[in-house]
């Protein structure tokens, strides 16, 4: 099948159609050669979703944070605060720590 054989196939005068040809160029042109490629715009989806959700998860964090300083305003808890997380204390007072232990062990473990 040469050259005449392929002409008279059907496909192959739509294949060959002006339209078609700068269609196919254009779309093709579009989708990965553009500034404002198909794949540029895909890359840019993914980071505004992952901006999202950064955005929410701090909202949350700073909600948080909103509620400690509310509860740290007065000042037996700011007190209490201060003891549990900085072992602070006042004159003349002797603080004890007491740690525990993690697992105890047995004569299984030995």
């Amino acid at each position: 099948m040469g050259l005449k054989g392929l002409r008279k196939k059907k496909w192959f005068g739509v294949v060959t159609n002006m339209y078609v040809l700068v269609l196919t160029v254009f779309v093709v042109w579009m989708v990965f050669f553009d500034t404002n490629s198909l794949l540029i715009h895909w890359e840019l989806k993914k980071q505004i979703n992952n901006l999202e959700k950064q955005k929410e998860f701090l909202h949350e964090e700073i909600a948080k944070d909103k509620k400690i300083i509310e509860k740290l305003s007065d000042p037996e808890e700011l007190e209490k605060f201060a003891r549990e997380q900085y072992y602070l204390k006042k004159k003349n007072e002797e603080i004890y720590l007491i740690e525990y232990a993690d697992s105890v062990k047995t004569k299984e473990d030995e």
